[in-house]
């Protein structure tokens, strides 16, 4: 009975299955007419970002096509789209870009090689059950690294809006540049950049997740072929082969591999980190269970699937996923209509791609990244605390200065060290009586019951070997600082959950600090593994038995009955 429970109660391993057997007519119309609207989307979207990884348009259909036939059979998420996006576009093309040195082969092989080390690095962090450490990434670090990227991105592409050839570098080279070739600017180019612009801008304003960018790059294709604008100076974005790439393992070797390693750490953890949130948000907003565990199965398969198929990393698109929402999708079948659909523009409809102006798609792309720079979570940052915009703008200033790999690895990085910083120096109060309660609150924020001669602490964490320290100096502090002569000292455990060896030996630690300073110290709300972990190092052998979940003030009385003659 017990195992037939908890099998029922384990998800099955291809969360297709959970809702596959309710699947019906309803749910197929309407993911039907959310694929054909998602396709019509990702089709721009695709050219755009291969173009922004120095790439092929080729490349990007690819990539959407192969990741999209596996990933909607893995993914947990009903919604998530995956697809090319603009900041692991940028990556590609800013890392790939210098160990290809100019060949366009070798950079497709090597982008398709990212793609699955990518995938294999998901799918080894799926079989390690990693999923819940992808929450460990601060928000405020990837809100400084996506503004950075946004930034980055505008320095590549506003040359080809404004009709002439970009350079290599930094931000800070290529802005330069742009300044410097001002001069150079072709007007019939910019005029048919800023127009698509403009359009689409005011597409994502006024008609929200709609495939405004497909309406943009038929009416430049349409433009470039009755106004003859390739004769007028205006550089197109040429042929696109039709048909299927040879599957197979892109030409790489053994050292291409190992310097595609840190290149493609960096695009794990921002696939990842996006993949994992948009999930999310679309589990709570539409009540059914998320496991960020499974998403990285499918952001493997994914990624596999585009390298296999000579495409270039993907991850999950959070505009793709609102446009997909938007159109009604009911189950991920959405995603596999929109790769059908992508599929017979591949075969049958690339040729006419090729009279899509460079400026029109350069438009695309600086209309996409747009939604990279969030000025409400900055402001929001700016207003909650001026030391997390500090972070943020290192973040910012990390892309900008280091370029995209190193920026992303930096922010990942920070994150973690934010996240020690925190660990390492828990909260540590003085604690009071609430009147007319045994419960006992910080005395800083309000005075409450305090016993004259004792003094109350109270941390808030768990006593390990990093922050062991921090916790003893502060309770020194919170002694010192007590104006009234201290007779005892009580560390309330109550929301200590562990201790680890140097925590155990920090308390023992301060019975002698405390009895060099006349004051006995004791241990209150003592339960569960701290407990066992007390027990284990000697300390009730050493100071005296431990009770049990004994509460403060039962600790008090019992110390002011053997305190008193």
């Amino acid at each position: 009975m017990a195992t037939a429970a908890a099998a029922a109660a384990t998800p099955p391993r291809l969360p297709v299955a959970a809702w596959l057997s309710a699947y019906g007519l309803p749910e197929g119309r309407a993911d039907l007419v959310a694929g054909l609207t998602l396709a019509a989307y990702l089709l721009p979207a695709g050219i755009g970002d291969a173009s922004l990884a120095g790439l092929a348009p080729e490349a990007g259909l690819y990539a959407c096509l192969f990741s999209g036939l596996v990933f909607w059979l893995f993914c947990g998420s009903r919604h998530t789209v995956i697809t090319v996006t603009s900041a692991l576009s940028l990556l590609v093309g800013a890392s790939v870009g210098e160990l290809s040195a100019g060949d366009p082969s070798r950079h497709a092989a090597l982008a398709a090689a990212a793609a699955l080390v990518i995938g294999a690095i998901a799918i080894g962090a799926w079989l390690l059950k990693a999923g819940s450490a992808i929450g460990f990434f601060s928000e405020t670090v990837l809100t400084g690294f996506k503004a950075g990227l946004a930034f980055y991105l505008a320095s590549t592409q506003l040359p080809k809006l404004f009709g002439f050839k970009g350079t290599h570098g930094d931000f800070w080279e290529r802005s330069h540049w742009f300044l410097q070739h001002l001069g150079d600017t072709h007007q019939t180019a910019l005029v048919l950049g800023v127009a698509a612009l403009v359009v689409l801008l005011a597409g994502k304003r006024f008609l929200k997740n709609r495939p405004v960018a497909f309406l943009v790059v038929v009416g430049g294709i349409a433009a470039a072929r009755f106004l003859h604008l390739e004769d007028r100076g205006v550089s197109l974005l040429g042929d696109v082969p039709q048909g299927l790439p040879a599957i197979g393992l892109p030409a790489v070797s053994r050292q291409d591999l190992n310097l595609l390693l840190p290149i493609a750490m960096a695009g794990f953890v921002l696939a990842a980190v996006e993949t994992s949130a948009i999930g999310r948000m679309f589990a709570q907003k539409h009540g059914y269970r998320f496991d960020a565990n499974q998403e990285l199965l499918a952001l493997g398969a994914g990624n596999i699937a585009s390298g296999l198929g000579r495409g270039l990393p993907v991850s999950g698109g959070m505009s793709q996923s609102l446009v997909n929402e938007s159109g009604g999708a009911k189950t991920p079948v959405s995603g596999l209509i929109a790769a059908l659909f992508t599929l017979f523009v591949v075969l049958f409809a690339s040729g006419l791609l090729r009279n899509l102006p460079q400026p029109v798609l350069a438009a695309i792309v600086l209309a996409a990244v747009t939604s990279l720079v969030d000025v409400a979570a900055v402001r929001h940052i700016w207003h909650f605390s001026r030391a997390e915009f500090l972070v943020a703008a290192v973040a910012f200033f990390g892309v900008l200065g280091a370029g995209p790999v190193n920026g992303v690895l930096f922010g990942a990085a920070l994150s973690i060290l934010l996240l020690l910083r925190q660990a390492a120096r828990p909260r540590v109060v003085e604690v009071a009586r609430v009147p007319g309660t045994s419960y006992y609150a910080d005395q800083s924020r309000e005075k409450h019951e305090s016993h004259p001669g004792i003094l109350v602490v109270r941390c808030e964490s768990a006593v390990v070997y990093f922050n062991a320290e921090h916790v003893r100096e502060r309770i020194l502090e919170l002694l010192a600082a007590r104006p009234d002569p201290i007779a005892l000292v009580v560390f309330s455990l109550v929301a200590v959950p562990r201790v680890d060896l140097a925590g155990a030996e920090l308390l023992g630690t301060l019975v002698d600090d405390c009895r060099r300073r006349g004051a006995a110290f004791r241990l209150a709300d003592v339960r569960g593994e701290v407990r066992d972990a007390l027990h284990k190092t000697g300390f009730d052998r050493v100071h005296g038995a431990l009770e049990s979940g004994q509460h403060v003030d039962a600790v008090v009385a019992a110390w002011r009955a053997t305190a008193t003659p």
